[in-house]
């Protein structure tokens, strides 16, 4: 793998992610609150996750894949990085162990109070994936920034 193919699918695995969220918190979630009723709503949830996180999934793998042979192949190792790399992982680190919450448990209550039509527990549910996803949709900007602009304000 060269650092062009590894800095592709990185940023690939980013925008897959961050945009992802950004367009489901930003348009779709204000659109699906206005036009449908509860129990719709949290099924559409439901086939939007269902749809979405496998390409979380694969974006993760991308991202760390690239990441760390970028920093271990490529550049020698952590020591070798600027303290901007070291905040972009961390923060990278931070937004998976979210995600693999949202996946194991509150995406699970969804699909479970959606089975049983249990709408109110679907509701709360659906209610702090939106919570979560908002704070990783900020950590994901936040780390955009870092990523790109970091190595000219954080030596």
């Amino acid at each position: 793998m060269t650092m062009h193919l590894a800095l592709t699918l990185h940023i690939l695995g980013v925008v897959v992610w961050v945009g992802g969220m950004f367009f489901a918190y930003m348009a779709l979630r204000p659109a699906a609150v206005k036009v449908l009723q509860a129990p719709f709503r949290l099924r559409l949830w439901e086939a939007v996750f269902n749809k979405f996180f496998p390409w979380v999934w694969l974006s993760i793998i991308a991202i760390l894949a690239s990441g760390y042979f970028i920093i271990f192949a490529l550049i020698g190792g952590f020591g070798s990085t600027g303290l901007y790399v070291h905040i972009m992982h961390g923060l990278g680190i931070i937004m998976m162990a979210l995600f693999f919450h949202v996946y194991f448990a509150p995406f699970n209550r969804l699909k479970k109070a959606n089975a049983t039509e249990s709408w109110g527990l679907g509701g709360d549910a659906l209610n702090q994936i939106r919570v979560l996803i908002a704070i990783n949709l900020t950590l994901g900007l936040i780390t955009i920034v870092v990523a790109t602009a970091g190595r000219y304000f954080l030596t």
